[in-house]
């Protein structure tokens, strides 16, 4: 991955040759002549690494060029800091990496070592940046877990995200709340060039309208009542890397119009700055509104629709996957082996798993993880889940039960076989629709009419 590097040094050659040399090892630079400039700079954009002059002007003392290092690594400390400078005796170099410099190289520079150097940091900010992100997903793995899964709507959900993240297009996420529009976003982003990058998730309909606004956006130091310093924002934060917009259905029109500027531009404005700074994100949105509704409502903008959904990924329902409800809930009990008094998982039993086929999960997964985790409490020290250790049993509204006896497989196929006669109904039995809707190929639905005979 490229990042942009700032050079800020007020001697006019040195910017020219170190620069012209950076600029040809292929990395992006720019260049500040004094303090103010950096300043500026730094504030119109994140650089993850600074090569800083000490005795800049206007004054041109080490002691104020102290200062700005201190001031620059207070308000931004993951930025990797190279001091640069002819004041390169003992003293200033203990005391810059004191105050957290990465490293200290004194005038006339050796080429090969500043770009060893520069090389060296940059592969640090990369690692330090992947190692936050894959903190973030363990953080989320207790949630949703792993992409679990073998019906067909389900890994053609899958397949779809995996084959959209090589690239950079937008990704709108859909689906009812509780089936996993997060992990995808996370998948997508970890399989895509922006790994290394930050995976920034944020809940539009957790924040109102102001408070959002300057959580996307940042905002400067005095802007409002409250506002004592200045905050980048998540827009910032996901430069380089990812920003997941969940709940997009959920923002205001008047949001709306700023989020679309930003995405069309590149460019954002904290509340009560008078400069843009310039971000570099990859946008995956999730919603389990109909935005196609809202659009005729008038709740949605069309621009900004047509602006986040580069590439639809429709998650299906856990009532349409009822396949994968025994393997799912097997993954889970494996998560809650820790609740249980000898720390091994608990089985499913043959009637607890038909209680789950049963069953229409309205939360969907969130439903199904809190499921198998009070069963496992209640279940205690016996080795299999029981259906009355389900919150369910006893009051369920029968879905589509198989009627009598038979396997779980048997009935999951009789469930199957009634799904795709629904389907078929509503489309009028045309085929090509109908396959869409389940997920499947023209010529997978067609194999599965032959088997279930549904000619």
């Amino acid at each position: 991955m490229s990042f942009p590097l700032l050079l800020v040094d007020d001697d006019a050659a040195f910017r020219k040759v170190y620069g012209g040399l950076l600029r040809g090892a292929g990395h992006e630079v720019v260049e500040a002549a004094d303090r103010p400039s950096a300043r500026a700079a730094l504030e119109a954009r994140a650089f993850p690494l600074v090569l800083l002059d000490l005795m800049l002007p206007p004054d041109g003392s080490v002691s104020a060029g102290l200062e700005g290092l201190a001031s620059l690594l207070s308000a931004r400390p993951d930025t990797k800091v190279i001091v640069v400078s002819g004041a390169g005796d003992t003293r200033h170099s203990l005391e810059a990496v004191r105050l957290g410099a990465y490293d200290f190289l004194t005038k006339p520079v050796d080429p090969d070592v500043l770009l060893v150097v520069v090389q060296r940091a940059l592969a640090r900010v990369a690692l330090e940046r992947q190692v936050e992100s894959l903190r973030a997903t363990l953080a989320h793995v207790g949630a949703d877990a792993s992409l679990v899964g073998q019906s067909a709507s389900f890994l053609a959900a899958v397949s779809l995200a995996e084959r959209v993240a090589v690239s950079d297009l937008p990704v709108l996420v859909t689906g009812e709340n509780g089936t996993g529009k997060e992990l995808v976003a996370r998948t997508v982003h970890f399989k895509s060039r922006r790994r290394a990058g930050p995976f920034i998730p944020v809940n539009c309909g957790a924040l109102p309208e102001t408070l959002l606004e300057s959580a996307l956006f940042g905002h400067v130091r005095g802007s409002f009542t409250g506002a004592t310093k200045d905050h980048r924002g998540l827009f910032a934060e996901a430069d380089g890397g990812t920003l997941f917009l969940d709940e997009l259905g959920d923002m205001t029109p008047a949001l709306q119009v700023k989020v679309l500027r930003a995405l069309e531009t590149g460019d954002i404005l904290p509340v009560g700055a008078d400069r843009p700074v310039r971000v570099d994100v990859r946008l995956i949105s999730a919603t389990h509104r109909d935005l196609g509704r809202m659009l005729q409502e008038g709740t949605f903008r069309e621009d900004l629709y047509w602006r986040v959904k580069g590439v639809e990924v429709r998650l299906p329902p856990l009532r349409e996957r009822v396949a994968d409800l025994p393997l799912l809930a097997k993954h889970f009990l494996n998560q809650c082996a820790h609740l249980t008094p000898d720390g091994r998982a608990r089985l499913l039993s043959d009637a607890a798993a038909e209680a789950l086929v049963a069953h229409a999960w309205p939360g969907n997964l969130r439903e199904l993880r809190h499921e198998m985790q009070r069963a496992t409490v209640l279940a205690g020290e016996r080795r299999e889940v029981q259906p009355e250790d389900l919150s369910f049993t006893g009051s369920e509204r029968p879905r589509a039960t198989a009627s009598g006896g038979g396997t779980l497989a048997a009935k999951v196929e009789a469930l199957e076989r009634r799904e795709i006669e629904a389907v078929l109904e509503r489309f009028g039995g045309n085929r090509t629709h109908s396959a869409e809707a389940l997920g499947l190929s023209r010529q997978g639905l067609l194999k599965k009419l032959e088997r279930y005979g549904l000619t």
